[in-house]
């Protein structure tokens, strides 16, 4: 692969941005705003149509200023597909030992989902970088916090629900990055073609977590 995942974009705004359903347009649109607005790091879902051709074009948008990854990657052929595409990170909705030892052969990073303390902890002896926890709106931020009381070298990854106002939240109770689809990517939105809104609501992401987590 040519490109790399960066941990310092991670690291910088470690909100992953999950696009899922969109058109190739849309997705061009979307990337370009949402890094001009200060996003790092995008997740083009495997279940969209034409997903391989979207995170190819998302790369090509991002131009090395974002990371690139591919999510819902439920197999070892899913795997495959998004590798091939570029996508320099990993994200499933499941716990899949074979897809997680690939990627750690691989050196991708790989984030699968876990919701009980079972699954989040086999996750992460299985070799996940991180754990994204969904759905994270079923239980809150408190729940992270439990979470992180017996398991606290996990780095974990709430996704869904995640707005600009619970974000911090989130953060203090122990969240290490956040997955966030609807809140940044409006569809109504997008389909209105609002891409200063775009922009903008990421910047506001960049702002929410600058600000309310520097302390």
């Amino acid at each position: 692969m040519s490109n790399r995942f960066s941990w310092a974009k991670f690291d910088e705004l470690p909100v992953i941005g999950i696009l899922r359903g969109y058109t190739a347009t849309q997705v061009e649109n979307i990337v370009k705003h949402s890094a001009l607005g200060g996003l790092r790091n995008i997740e083009v879902t495997m279940n969209s149509q034409h997903a391989t051709d979207l995170i190819r074009l998302a790369t090509e948008v991002a131009d090395g200023n974002m990371n690139i990854g591919a999510g819902t990657v439920c197999t070892l052929d899913d795997l495959d597909s998004a590798l091939s595409a570029g996508a320099t990170f990993i994200v499933t909705p499941i716990v899949n030992a074979d897809v997680i030892q690939q990627c750690n052969q691989a050196q991708v990073p790989v984030i699968p989902g876990g919701f009980t303390p079972t699954e989040i902890y086999n996750a992460w002896q299985l070799g996940a970088d991180m754990v994204k926890v969904f759905p994270a709106n079923q239980f809150g931020p408190g729940y992270i916090k439990d979470i992180k009381g017996p398991l606290n070298q996990i780095k974990l990854i709430p996704t869904g629900g995640i707005t600009v106002d619970n974000l911090p939240d989130y953060h203090k109770n122990g969240a290490y990055g956040f997955g966030v689809a609807t809140p940044l990517f409006d569809k109504r939105r997008v389909e209105a073609q609002e891409w200063e809104w775009v922009q903008q609501q990421a910047r506001r992401f960049v702002e929410a977590y600058k600000t309310n987590t520097s302390i």
